[in-house]
């Protein structure tokens, strides 16, 4: 039997702009994803989030499913033009409404709210009229939202996450323009990144100085793939460490340290914005948790000056600043993403957070698998699913046992939504959605995780090879 700890949290997860739909419904107002779908050959099959798989008013309905399905906790994410349509200012109170509801029917389930204040879809307002997340004013724009929402939702919300991976809105969005806001530079990603450190530092201390009788955590949630040394010479151990701290210590070296990576400021020059001794201050320590989106991993080694581009996807595409080249080795398999299927990276990734990060509570707030799922007499099977959550949970189960503080695990995600600019094509779903119908199917690997987490852990057969 591979069993976890007590008190093991299993969930699962979703966000706002991939399931809700309504998307200028009841005071809504616009967000820089509804307006990147606009625009031509962004998204694939011009797909967008309007519709999506119409949570709005069919909360009720996956709240019943969650509950089935035997998970304790829901991560879900607000939409901050849902409570203020204009990113400051006036707050809707059909959009407080809403949300106020779907925390109330979770906790009549029995299922805790995990809630983050912002998955990407950022106020179109504030990108159009003041720069986004390039303006250092944004930081008391996102206190001001995070206010309002630990006013409204903290007396029955003990769980929040600030940020969604801030390296994908920074690398993603205002680096290689391929999500939103669709800005290119080698510049703009530091600043963004810079300024959704300073805005989660402002919300996690707003809430130590005003809400801490609400008893909840704080934390915030940051993207990484393992990069593993292609091989033992000490330059591509040294390309593997230096891809790491460009990826993940970016951002948790300040919220644990009080400043960015040295290999960075090294590297980067006046392109690495500098934070004040008092703004080290407050940074540091701004976490109660750990929070990990982890998906796969890459072999890394030093490119001497000559990156390799275009085989695989880089490091944000900024791999000039790292001199290193990522590549997959071509007997693992792959999600229809193209994401290596690499149990053993998870582990590695996770104990390399424990030892970095002076031993961490870590929560996996995202891991999942990607495929073709289709129906079949009414019913869809997923097995290459369940093979890969039992293999990384595998690998969970080894990074606990080697004294990792991993304390939580959702799967990514709950139903098949809207991939951003891969739109409907991807299928992360543990339920599988009928986009014509909207109908919910559950899959074969939701049935799967009843028995996972009614268990915490389930058995395993002695011919299985999970990692």
């Amino acid at each position: 039997m591979t069993k976890f700890p007590e008190g093991f949290v299993w969930g699962s997860a979703t966000s706002s702009y991939q399931i809700e739909g309504a998307h200028n419904l009841d005071g809504k107002g616009p967000s820089i994803w509804d307006a990147f779908c606009t625009i031509p050959n962004r998204v694939a099959n011009g797909d967008n989030g309007n519709i999506a798989i119409d949570h709005y008013h069919k909360y009720k309905e996956d709240v019943a499913l969650i509950k089935s399905q035997g998970f304790s906790a829901y991560r879900f994410s607000i939409s901050w033009p849902r409570i203020m349509p204009e990113g400051r200012g006036k707050v809707n109170e059909a959009g407080i409404q809403f949300y106020s509801d779907l925390i109330d029917e979770l906790l009549a389930n029995g299922i805790t709210p995990w809630i983050t204040l912002y998955h990407w879809d950022l106020p179109l307002a504030l990108q159009s009229e003041n720069d986004g997340w390039l303006n250092p004013s944004i930081a008391d724009d996102f206190e001001a939202y995070a206010k309002v929402c630990f006013e409204r939702f903290g007396d029955r919300v003990k769980h929040w996450i600030t940020l969604n991976e801030p390296w994908v809105v920074s690398i993603l969005g205002y680096g290689q323009g391929v999500f939103a806001p669709g800005r290119v530079s080698n510049s703009e990603p530091y600043q963004a990144a810079h300024n959704l450190i300073l805005a989660h530092t402002k919300a996690y201390r707003l809430y130590q100085s005003e809400f801490s009788h609400q008893g909840g955590t704080v934390g915030i949630t940051n993207n990484c793939d393992w990069r593993e040394p292609l091989t033992d010479k000490q330059e591509d151990k040294d390309a593997a460490e230096r891809a790491l701290l460009f990826f993940l210590g970016w951002f948790a070296d300040p919220v644990y340290f009080g400043d960015y990576p040295q290999v960075m400021k090294e590297r980067l020059g006046e392109r690495l914005p500098v934070f004040t001794e008092e703004e080290k201050e407050l940074i540091k320590g701004s976490t109660d948790f750990f929070g990990l989106n982890h998906y796969t991993t890459m072999f890394a080694e030093d490119s001497h000056g000559k990156l390799v581009k275009g085989s695989v996807y880089g490091n944000g595409g900024l791999s000039e600043d790292q001199d290193v080249n990522l590549s997959q080795d071509s007997t693992w398999e792959l999600t229809s993403m193209n994401w290596a299927v690499v149990p053993w990276g998870c582990r590695k990734l996770l104990e390399w957070i424990h030892n970095r990060y002076n031993g961490a509570d870590i929560y996996i707030t995202e891991n999942g698998f990607a495929c073709n799922d289709e129906i079949v007499d009414g019913k869809v099977e997923d097995p290459y699913r369940i093979k890969f959550y039992k293999s990384y949970l595998q690998a969970c189960n080894e990074a606990i046992e080697n004294g990792v503080n991993l304390k939580g695990y959702f799967a990514w995600s709950l139903f098949d939504n809207f991939e951003w600019a891969s739109g409907y094509r991807p299928r992360f779903g543990l339920n599988f959605i009928n986009y014509e119908t909207l109908e919910r199917i559950p899959k074969s690997s939701a049935l799967w995780f009843k028995e996972v987490t009614s268990n915490n852990g389930w058995e395993v057969e002695k011919h299985e090879e999970l990692v």
